[in-house]
């Protein structure tokens, strides 16, 4: 029985390649759009001719949002690969994932940053008519909430 629970932590290799495809196919896709995108602007086609720059703008902080995105998933499939199956991956130490802990903390890290990508995208696209206080405040307070969740970890774990 021993055996057998030792062995079962090669089950999160599914969540590994599951976490890795979906980095892969967001990268993929996210990457055809910018290219898109890029191109509508040097050879425009219909209703994308007089675009303006603020348009391209609005894209590509969007196309910003979806490669973080993927990189969370990708650092996600790192952690769990690290943490369960072969910690010898060759990986920058900044990137070394050693425990539980140092995963949270890459993820908190890369989700505030979505969060405010995420909000100057919609900063980006205010019409001046919509309220966007509420959502700076939402976000806010996620971030807020995380870095205290962070900083609790922190002085728990050395004791301060």
């Amino acid at each position: 029985m021993l055996k057998l629970l030792s062995k079962s932590r090669y089950l999160v290799i599914i969540a590994v390649l599951g976490c890795f495809i979906a980095a892969t196919a967001l990268l993929i896709y996210n990457t055809i759009e910018v290219i898109s995108v890029v191109g509508k602007l040097f050879f425009p086609v219909g209703e994308e001719v007089g675009k303006t720059g603020k348009a391209l703008v609005i894209s590509l902080i969007e196309a910003i949002d979806v490669y973080l995105l993927a990189t969370v998933f990708y650092i996600i499939a790192l952690g769990l690969f690290e943490l369960f199956v072969d910690n010898r991956l060759d990986l920058p130490d900044w990137l070394e994932i050693n425990h539980l802990d140092d995963l949270k903390k890459k993820l908190i890290g890369v989700l505030v940053l979505v969060l405010g990508v995420l909000f100057l995208g919609q900063v980006a696209q205010w019409d001046g008519e919509r309220n966007l206080m509420g959502l700076g405040i939402g976000i806010a307070g996620v971030i807020t909430a995380l870095t205290f969740f962070l900083q609790y970890s922190k002085s728990k774990d050395t004791g301060d």
